[in-house]
């Protein structure tokens, strides 16, 4: 999502100069502007209008979000629910397919899955192909792409301390995953 991009409920700041009249996605409580759909506000002429985003199903070269639902021994099956920035509708999910050979570009062949997800993990990925009937083939094998959030054991939230670690705020405790370098390092 772009960061002009707004949520609904959102307060939207309004340009200095005339009034503008509040079209489709806007609305007014408490005198204050809001958003009631996600997208990008616009004036069109006098009116303040946001045009609702819709979501697409994910392409090759898609970035996208999911949690790991599923882990075998060879891979790890993700509910995909954000493509390109874009969320899906609630109930509405894509599935997707890390392979072991797909998590990381060096040493593919020592790749442990359960070392590099858990079940919860939310997880950015590339899509690489469209994969078999049911599932998108996803790849994390780029410094930006991993997991980017986890739970630990005792239920905490995980910080990675590491490309390959994460510790537990709450017991200090270390557990593996493939982690995503955070955006802006």
């Amino acid at each position: 999502m772009s960061a002009d991009t707004v949520l609904p409920g959102q307060p939207i700041p309004l340009p200095r100069g005339p009034q503008l009249l509040l079209g489709n996605g806007v609305y007014n409580r408490d005198g204050i502007v809001r958003a009631s759909l996600l997208g990008v506000p616009r004036n069109e002429g006098s009116t303040l209008t946001i045009s609702r985003i819709t979501p697409r199903a994910p392409v090759p070269n898609s970035i996208v979000l999911g949690s790991v639902t599923r882990l075998t021994p060879i891979q790890a099956m993700v509910a995909i629910t954000v493509v390109d920035g874009v969320p899906l509708p609630l109930g509405e999910e894509f599935t997707g397919v890390i392979r072991a050979q797909d998590v990381r570009s060096t040493e593919k062949d020592k790749v442990k899955i359960g070392d590099c997800f858990r079940g919860g993990d939310v997880v950015k990925g590339l899509v690489i192909s469209l994969g078999d009937a049911r599932s998108y083939y996803i790849t994390t094998a780029r410094n930006d792409l991993g997991v980017i959030f986890a739970t630990s054991e005792a239920g905490a939230t995980m910080e990675p301390v590491s490309w390959q670690e994460m510790r537990c705020s709450k017991t200090g405790r270390i557990e593996k995953r493939k982690c995503a370098k955070p955006e802006g390092l």
